[in-house]
């Protein structure tokens, strides 16, 4: 088998891809729904409901479980990594986004125009990293 062959026939790797994709699409259609605006950026954007990167790991993590068992290190790896990549999206870069937002408030009302406005939508709510979780589970679970 080549390596396209081999990619192909990858269902975790396709799970997750799926889910990434799924959650990636969601913040554009909830944007056009919720703003009224069609805002293609999303697809690439971060931040947002629900999260991409939740749902692109867990889908990974329960695809390794439903295939290589839910008793397997791969799956116990997929897992954790799951975990670090969620407490990062709702706790470092979600402070994160919250700085720039006072960074750019500093800037604006200080009228500094050579200063560049920083990105605000880094990180996830709790909520937002939980219905990614849940969405990548039942993606990683039904492929």
């Amino acid at each position: 088998m080549n390596i396209l062959q081999g990619i192909l026939h990858n269902t975790p790797l396709l799970a997750a891809l799926a889910a990434w994709a799924i959650a990636q699409g969601a913040k554009i259609l909830l944007t056009l729904l919720l703003e009224r605006q069609l805002d293609l950026t999303r697809i690439v954007g971060t931040g947002g409901m629900p999260s991409s990167h939740s749902a692109l790991t867990m889908a990974l993590s329960f695809s390794i479980g439903k295939y290589w068992g839910f008793d397997s290190p791969y799956f116990a790896i997929a897992l954790i990594f799951s975990f670090v990549v969620m407490y990062d999206a709702a706790g470092i870069r979600r402070a994160a986004g919250k700085q720039a937002e006072i960074i750019n408030m500093l800037i604006l009302h200080h009228q500094m125009p050579d200063m560049e406005k920083l990105k605000e939508l880094l990180g996830h709510t709790p909520l937002e990293v939980a219905v990614g979780a849940i969405l990548g589970i039942g993606i990683g679970l039904w492929l």
